[in-house]
């Protein structure tokens, strides 16, 4: 299965423009729920100082969704629902990745700056991890 770079391909994956307000004193970035993120908010994390070529993610989960912001620098994140995957760059606090779930998710060519925030629908489940990609693959297409 190639990459696109069109995610309306991927089902329920999407990029959402936050809004983004500047002033003299500074800017700030707004999202509203349940507007544009589509789920509360039960557990936030965030990765950096991730070393040249790491790749992060390469899992999906059952029932979290998850919303990815990129607030410093870049990173390349695939989405991938089993049949279509699509790549797209995170380089502006103001544009967030939603990944529902049964989302297979992959994160990659960090810059040495980025600061990748991540907002999740649940909070911590080891259960909820899909690491097996044929496995994710079997599931995604029942739905």
């Amino acid at each position: 299965m190639s990459v696109d770079t069109d995610i309306t391909q991927v089902v329920g994956a999407r990029l959402v423009q936050l809004k983004r307000i500047d002033s003299e004193n500074g800017s700030l970035v707004v999202g509203e729920l349940p507007m544009q993120l589509p789920f509360v908010t039960r557990r936030i994390f965030t990765l950096f100082d991730i070393p040249e070529g790491e790749v992060r993610g390469t899992h999906a989960h059952r029932q979290c969704e998850q919303f990815l912001i990129c607030m410093t620098g870049s990173v390349s994140a695939i989405v991938d629902d089993g049949a279509h995957k699509a790549e797209v760059l995170l380089d502006d606090p103001a544009l967030g990745l939603y990944m529902p779930a049964l989302t297979w998710g992959t994160q990659y060519k960090y810059s040495a700056d980025a600061v990748l925030l991540v907002l999740a629908s649940d909070p911590y489940d080891a259960d909820d991890y899909i690491h097996e990609y044929d496995e994710f693959v079997a599931l995604a297409l029942q739905r």
